[in-house]
């Protein structure tokens, strides 16, 4: 009997330690792996589509690695996903205040204390994420009279498609100046957050961030202005120009790159390549994807397009430099058929057709 129960008794502490195992030995990439396995391959593919190359390496080694998993595992790891889901939507709802109040009357203070902290140091909730769920032309009548860094402040925190119905609304006079700011900006510190935050606090819920936050700068200002229509554009680049040629010539350079060539109908490639002096053509080429060579030769007669073949064959290495001054100086033509009319390039947003 002493021995059955020895038996028993190491059963049980073996029991125990699985619990215990489930609870703090998996790693946030090993309940991703498992969660993936549990809800099966084709919801799995579809959330795949979602994720960076990397973080798919990481999270296909993560489950290339697991072994049995436990029905106990399955469930807590399940339970866990679904607090934070409940949790995220109620941060999205009404802010964090909100969310822990909702949450500690069906799960408890603690709990409810767990999943917060959980949540908010994972997702790391960026500044202003509560004006990101305001319809942006309300937005623009609740900002507009605002100082423009701060407006600039705000835009460079929201998806570009918002910053960019805003941006092409404010007065003219405004725009260019919020356009320069963004594009300088930097990081900012999180006491000057706050003190934006505050002052749009009364109308919307406050999340702040506790660490230093890069937002705007010249990528964010190319992103934004690719998706204002061209007479916001233009006007915003001209005015630039008068004020900082340098950082308008910055911009116009990444606001459309060689490789969205690509994005021209057959009549506006043959267009830019009868302005396109053919060895800097050929430069141009040199390193770019089979889609932007295949783009162009099919715009060339068969004897052109063999001529441009041998010349880059023949060409031999070019230094990376030469190669993107030739392709910056296609951009150039592209841009300038472009402000005269005769070629189009279609922009996000835009509707497609022209009369």
């Amino acid at each position: 009997m002493a021995k059955s129960s020895s038996t028993s008794g190491t059963s049980g502490a073996a029991a125990g330690s699985s619990k215990k195992k489930v609870k703090t030995e998996n790693t946030g990439r090993q309940k991703a792996a498992i969660f993936l396995v549990t809800i099966g391959s084709e919801i799995s593919a579809e959330i795949f589509k979602y994720l960076r190359e990397d973080e798919i390496e990481t999270l296909t080694f993560e489950i290339a690695r697991l072994e049995t998993i436990e029905p106990a595992q399955k469930d807590a790891i399940l339970q866990e996903f679904q607090e934070l889901m409940m949790a995220n939507q109620f941060i999205s709802t009404g802010g964090i205040d909100y969310a822990r109040e909702l949450l500690e009357k069906s799960l408890g203070s603690q709990k409810a204390i767990d999943i917060i902290n959980r949540l908010t140091s994972s997702l790391q909730v960026r500044p202003f994420d509560f004006i990101r769920r305001t319809d942006p032309t309300h937005l623009l009548n609740f900002i507009q009279q605002e100082h423009p860094q701060t407006i600039a402040l705000i835009l460079a925190y929201l998806e570009p498609k918002a910053s960019s119905t805003i941006l092409q609304n404010l007065p003219q006079e405004v725009q260019s100046d919020v356009a320069r700011r963004i594009a300088k900006m930097d990081r900012t510190s999180p006491e000057v957050l706050r003190e934006v935050e505050r002052v749009l606090e009364k109308k919307l819920s406050t999340l702040s961030s506790e660490d230093f936050t890069a937002a705007g700068g010249v990528e964010s200002i190319v992103e934004i202005l690719n998706l204002v229509d061209r007479a916001s554009e233009k006007y915003i680049i001209e005015q630039l120009e008068d004020e900082d040629a340098e950082l308008a010539e910055e911009i116009k350079k990444r606001m459309f790159v060689f490789e969205d060539i690509v994005m021209l109908d057959d009549r506006a490639i043959q267009k830019v390549m009868r302005e396109v002096d053919s060895q800097e053509l050929a430069k141009a080429l040199k390193s770019v994807d089979t889609e932007v060579q295949d783009k162009i030769f099919r715009n060339m007669s068969k004897r052109a397009a063999g001529m441009l073949k041998e010349d880059m064959e023949y060409m031999g290495p070019v230094r990376l430099k030469d190669v993107e001054e030739s392709q910056q100086k296609i951009v150039s033509i592209i841009r300038h058929l472009e402000d005269t009319g005769e070629i189009v390039v279609a922009r996000s947003g835009e509707d497609e057709l022209v009369v």
